[in-house]
C-alpha cells in the first residue's frame, strides 16, 4: 500500500502511532509513502498515485467506512483567515479555501503549521473552523482517510487508532518542534483542539458543510 502523508503538526500523533503499527501489521508490512501538502496529496488520491491517505472534504467521493478524520470540535488554530479587501487562497489546501467562500469570510487563508505560527505571533486572524462552530453549532471536518482497496486494513487501523491517546515521544516532540519552530508546549496545547473521531455529530458537521457547498455553486 502506498500512504499519502501529509506532515502537518495536527497529524503527529497518527504518525506516531503509525509508526508502530505497520511493525506489528502484516497486511501493512510493505506499506510505503508517498509525502505532500493536502492539495498534493488530493492529486495523487485521485490519479491512483497514493492508495490512502488523508483527503480533503472537498475532495472525499464516500464516506463508506469512513471512521477517521482530521476535525475540529470549535477552534482550530491552524485554519485561519487574515482579513482584507482582496481574498487570496493557500494553494497547499482545498477545503479551508471553500470554507472561507462558504462563511462569506475575506482576505488570505493561511493553513498548516504555518498558520499555527501566525495564531501564536498576531491577533489579527479569523479561526474559520470557530466561525464555523459559532454559526452552525457543528464540528468541522477538515478532511477524511479515504482508501480505494484497502478498506478491511484501513478499518483495523482506525479501530486501532481511536482505541487510546497517542502519547509523542518526547525525542519525535522535539524533532517537530525543530522543524517548524513552534515550541514543544505550543504543539501540545495545539494537539488538544483536533480530533480525529468521525463520530455522528461530526458526520453532521461534515452534511451541513456538502449542503453548503451546494449553495455556492
Amino acid at each position: 500500500m502506498i500512504f499519502g502523508k501529509i506532515e502537518y503538526l495536527n497529524l503527529l500523533p497518527f504518525h506516531v502511532f503509525m509508526k508502530r503499527y505497520v511493525s506489528s501489521s502484516q497486511a501493512l508490512h510493505s506499506m510505503n509513502y508517498k509525502k505532500g501538502v493536502p492539495s498534493k496529496i488530493n492529486k495523487d488520491f485521485l490519479a491512483r498515485r497514493v492508495d490512502s491517505a488523508f483527503i480533503s472534504s472537498v475532495k472525499v467521493k464516500s464516506t463508506k467506512g469512513v471512521k477517521l478524520g482530521i476535525i475540529a470540535r470549535k477552534e482550530v488554530l491552524s485554519v485561519l483567515v487574515i482579513p482584507s479587501k482582496n481574498s487570496k487562497d493557500d494553494n497547499e489546501s482545498a477545503t479551508s479555501n471553500v470554507l472561507a467562500k462558504v462563511l462569506g469570510v475575506k482576505g488570505e487563508v493561511i493553513i498548516g503549521d504555518k498558520a499555527l505560527k501566525y495564531y501564536l505571533s498576531n491577533d489579527d486572524y479569523i479561526d474559520l473552523a470557530k466561525l464555523w462552530e459559532e454559526k452552525y453549532n457543528l464540528p468541522f471536518v477538515f478532511a477524511l482517510l479515504s482508501t480505494h482497496n484497502h478498506y478491511e486494513a484501513i478499518d483495523k487501523l482506525s479501530k486501532s487508532f481511536l482505541k487510546k491517546p497517542i502519547k509523542i515521544p518526547r525525542y519525535i516532540l522535539n524533532k517537530a518542534s525543530k522543524n517548524t519552530g513552534i515550541k514543544p508546549n505550543d504543539v501540545l496545547n495545539y494537539l488538544n483542539y483536533i480530533s480525529y473521531n468521525f463520530d455522528k455529530k461530526a458526520q453532521r458537521g461534515y452534511i451541513k458543510f456538502l449542503k453548503c457547498l451546494s449553495k455556492l455553486k
